[in-house]
Parts: structure tokens; sequence; C-alpha cells
């Protein structure tokens, strides 16, 4: 494989680009909330690309206006079916921040303009497609829908949802990285086929039970009862593995919402044929007069070379969408797309990302998955390393040399993050020295979250020690290779389990280790991750632990405050929070005090001395 094939054209948008292709009628129509870039990072391109492999003629609706049903019959009636996928992320992530305020701005939307898709858009497209074209096959795919298979809490109306094949009318939802269920999917369609029960990765509606599931707490059930959605969570996320998982379904009135095993992982075949496809790897040109698309800066020039993360962090919902089995390219197919970059117009000589979920994940953890699957209800590096783990970074090293030798390739960054635990279990320090040496632009972002010992283990996240130990080692490499290089490390306040007292503890660290983050994360419960349903149960559905809830917008705020607490714009919130904690020693203006004292007015300080 010397280099990846280019595409002239993106996929038709219109009747005038249907007609350049010869086509007079569309096999499939994809609908998505993002603008449409035709770049394998954008699950839209890479399935509408799959299934004109296939021979399928597609279609694509990006962004259309959800109160004009003319937008989703721009293209005609398709003969097969109506995809839908809110895009990249869940649109109520993409629309509103942590304290539900509109976001302004949005990378995948042109002009970088927020405000371009609706609330909850899965449901609203489909809705829209089921309008449009009435007795059509609508399928969803896509992470919210992934991740809003099953009953749901949901952050933006704090209450339960239903699965989202209720509400929106789907005939299907393909969870997960569904390539080859789609293909499944459109090949029975093309033969006339509807029954899809059978097909890993689909999620799907049923007046009976499957046969040797596992049933779940009802959805009427866990709207009442939130030990019973801690245990319906429970249940369906320890199935979430294609080698021991079983189909599970849960109740919704007299309807079974069905849920199959997950797809078998792919094959480094697989994955380079996927990723051998071609794209124009651009936005539409249409974009261009309205200001472009931001999203495509950071990964125009960008590999991914891996799927999956063993990493089981609570917060993040990748095991209920990409799993935690890696899936890899081969080296020569990532030459052969590193070989493409150097070629396209506007490349500078500097790749910016060769990675994945996690970058240095790019083997199995042990022999035993590959074979087994991940081990059911135990994570690989939390609480502490599995003793099967094995920390191999010879590949991944093997990937980093090879394309920085390309002609033309000046240098090669890691950007998809480092889980520096995993590093630390190396035999030796080729990797960090190598990361040192040609990998890192000045600045390395990795994630300690926290430092409280309570709440990296309910993250999911290594001791505060190891982090510490990172940086030593970290530092020392680069005194070694004569670099000033630095680490960027972030943060999030008001995870589960974490209480101001937690949050005094993270600022006291950051002041001692002069850390001033400029970004703050605050936890936003998705629907798919263990971190949201502690946050509305109150419980750690693993263990049965009970764990503090910060929930109220006060206390979020006095977390998030005394993350930066020496922005003054903070200083009334963090002053309030140290004395109420009983902690105004952390209020002076010696080398420990977080804040310097009150100042008083003039006349303030003539009253006191009388």
């Amino acid at each position: 494989m010397d280099i990846l094939p280019l595409a002239s054209k993106t996929l038709p948008t219109n009747k005038s680009e249907m007609v350049e292709r010869g086509w007079d009628i569309l096999d499939f129509i994809l609908i998505t909330g993002d603008a449409y870039v035709d770049h394998p990072s954008f699950g839209a391109a890479i399935i509408g690309r799959v299934l004109e492999s296939a021979g399928f003629r597609v279609g694509i609706i990006a962004q259309p206006d959800w109160r004009n049903i003319a937008s989703f019959r721009s293209l005609g009636r398709p003969l097969l079916g109506m995809l839908v996928t809110a895009g990249n992320l869940d649109s109520m992530v993409s629309n509103y921040t942590a304290a539900g305020k509109p976001r302004r701005e949005d990378d995948f939307s042109p002009g970088n303009i927020g405000g371009r898709r609706p609330d909850r858009a899965a449901i609203v497209y489909a809705n829209k497609a089921r309008e449009a074209w009435p007795g059509l096959p609508v399928i969803l795919g896509g992470i919210e829908a992934s991740l809003r298979r099953l009953a749901h809490y949901d952050y933006s109306s704090d209450k339960i949802r239903r699965s989202v094949l209720l509400d929106s009318k789907a005939d299907l939802v393909l969870y997960g990285m569904a390539e080859f269920a789609m293909l499944e999917v459109a090949s029975r369609l093309k033969e006339g086929k509807a029954d899809f029960s059978d097909i890993r990765g689909a999620c799907y509606l049923s007046l009976t039970p499957p046969v040797n599931a596992l049933v779940l707490p009802s959805f009427e059930e866990i709207a009442e009862d939130k030990l019973k959605f801690g245990r319906a969570f429970k249940l369906a996320y320890l199935e979430q593995d294609p080698f021991a998982g079983k189909t599970v379904y849960q109740r919704h009135a007299d309807t079974y919402v069905c849920v199959n095993p997950p797809a078998w992982p792919l094959t480094t075949e697989q994955m380079d044929w996927i990723y051998g496809l071609p794209f124009t790897r651009q936005p539409h040109p249409k974009y261009a007069e309205m200001g472009g698309v931001k999203a495509i800066e950071e990964i125009e020039f960008s590999i991914t070379s891996h799927r999956g993360c063993f990493g089981s962090c609570s917060f993040c919902a990748l095991t209920s969408h990409q799993g935690r089995l890696i899936q890899r390219r081969s080296l020569d197919s990532i030459l052969a797309e590193a070989r493409l970059l150097t070629i396209l117009p506007h490349f500078k000589g500097y790749i910016h990302d060769i990675g994945g979920p996690t970058a240095n994940f790019h083997v199995a953890a042990c022999s035993k998955q590959t074979e087994h699957g991940a081990c059911k209800g135990k994570a690989c590096l939390s609480p502490s390393p599995c003793k099967l783990l094995k920390s191999d970074h010879s590949e991944y090293l093997d990937i980093l040399r090879a394309v920085r030798a390309l002609p033309g390739v000046k240098r090669v960054f890691v950007r998809s993050g480092v889980r520096y635990d995993y590093a630390m279990l190396d035999d030796n320090d080729a990797f960090l020295m190598e990361l040192c040496q040609h990998h890192v632009s000045g600045q390395l972002k990795v994630a300690p979250e926290h430092v409280s010992s309570r709440v990296l283990r309910l993250m999911g996240k290594p001791p505060k020690e190891i982090y510490d130990r990172f940086i030593d080692r970290y530092q020392g490499l680069n005194d070694k290779l004569g670099k000033k290089q630095f680490v960027v490390p972030y943060f999030m306040s008001s995870h589960p389990g974490s209480t101001i007292e937690d949050a005094i503890e993270l600022a006291e660290y950051l002041r001692d280790h002069r850390i001033r983050p400029q970004q703050v994360q605050d936890f936003i419960p998705t629907p798919g991750s263990l971190s949201t349903c502690m946050y509305y149960t109150g419980i750690h559905p693993l263990t049965g632990e009970k764990v503090h809830i910060p929930c109220s917008a006060q206390e979020k705020n006095a977390q998030r405050a005394m993350l930066q607490y020496f922005l003054p714009k903070n200083y009334e919130s963090v002053y309030d929070t140290l004395t109420k904690a009983g902690r105004t020693d952390l209020i002076g203006n010696g080398p420990q005090a977080l804040i310097p004292p009150r100042r008083t007015s003039i006349r303030t300080r003539s009253l006191q001395k009388r």
C-alpha cells in the first residue's frame, strides 16, 4: 500500500451533485447534525463512504432546518432508507454548558456558530425523516443514539427518559462503530428483508422478549426507583463485551427494547479497508463562504491508528460506544495515509497526531483480551494495574519512527492524550524519551483530573503520587535532552464523590505546584457513563458505595471557583467557601494562603480603631 486514494468529490448534497454522478435516485439519505466534512474522523463520512464502496448510492443532508420539512425532502425519496446521526457529539453537550447555558460556538458547524442543530437532534431528525418519507425505514446511529439506546438519565431535564428508539419512532439503532452492521442492514433492505434482530450492535423493538436474554428493570420501575435504575445500569454495563456479553432487554409499557451484544472487534484488515476508502478529506466546498468548519483544523493532518480504550475512566462513555478492546491499523496503512497527507495542498510538514481515544493504548491490554474479551466487572488499570497488564509501546514507537522518517514530514506530534500511568509501567524510558525528543510541541497535555484519593478512585484514575512521579520523570528526560517542555494538566470539578474539602485539597495542590489552570472542566452527566449513574443515584452501581453528589448550583460554582482561586472574579466565592469550611488559615498574606484578606475601606478601618 503506497498511498491512500483521494476522492475528487464529496457525496452528493443536492440534486445538481446527484446529476453530476448520473444518479436520479438514491438508495440512502444520511442526515447529520454536523457540517458535512468528508474526512474519516467524521462518522457520517465513514458510513457514507462504506456504503458507497458496496455499491449503494448515498446522499448527505447536513444540519437540515428541522423547522422546515422541505429540508428533509431536498434529495428526493430514497429507495431503501433514511439514516440519522446527531453528529460526532451528543447534541445536548454540543448545545449547552454544564451550567445549562447555550453555547455560542460549535466547532462542527460552519463559521463556528452554535445553534445550528436542535436539542436531542437524533429524535428530532428521525421524526422529521419519518414525516418526510412515510413508510421508509429510519435507522439511527452515532454517539447520541448509542448512549441513549436504553432508558437513561437525562441531565438537561433531570429525569429518566425512554429509549431513544421510542421517542424517535426509528426502526433500529446501530450502536458503537457500526460500519459492518450498517452494511448488513443495507444488504438485507436491498433484498427486501426487514428482520434485523440477529445483528450484533443492533437495538430494536419487539412485542415479545428475546429468548435467552437478560432482563433489566423496566422503564417504569427505574423512573420511580433510583436503586432499580442503578441495577439496570449495572446489568447492561457488564454485558458490553462482544465475547461474553448477552442480549439484554427492557420493557417500556407493552414494548420491549432489545439490545444485542456489541459487534465483534474489527480485524486489522477491516480497519485498513475502512481508513483506506477515498475521502476528499475536506469540508464540503459550500462552507468556504460561511467561514469554514473549525473542526477540520486539528484533524486534517491527523491519523487514526486505532480504536477502543481500556482505561475505563468512570466519566467517559467510550466503554458504551467504542468498547475496551483495541482495534488497530497496520503500519502499511498508516504510512500510506501519512504519504497522502504530505501531498495535500495545505500540508506544512507537520502531522498533528497519530493515535486514538488514548494515544499510547495501541495494543491489547493483555493476551487474554484478544481471545476472551475484557474481564467482567474489572478494570485494567484501576484501582491498581492488573497483574496481566503489559505496558508495551514498541509497536506504537515503530509507527512514530516510520512516519517521522517519511520525506516531507518535519514533525509528528502526539496530541490525542497519553495515559501516563500506563507509560510509567513500561520497563524502560524509550517511549517517554522519544515522546519528549520528537513528539511534543512544547506542551504535553495529560489529564490527572483530581488529587483527592477518594475522588480519583471513583473516577477510575490513578493516585496523584503516580502523576507526581510521571512529572518528575518527564522533566528529568527533558533536562537530559536540553529541552524546556511543560505539562498542561486537565482537572475536573464537581465529579461525584468530590466534596468542598476535596476541592480545597486540589486548590492547595495547585498552589504548591504553581499550576494555574486556564480551563476547568465541570463534570457533565452524559448517558452511558458510570459517573452519570453515580450522579443520579448517589450510589456507585458496581460496588453499592454511597457517594456524595455536588448537585446544587451553589456547590458546583464553589468547587469550580476553588480550581481557579487566583482569579479576581472568584475571590468572594473562594472567601465564603474557605470560611464556611473552617479553613480561614488559607486566607492571608503568607506563602500557604490561597487568597489575601479582604480589603477594608479607610472609613471602615477608622471605625474599627475607635
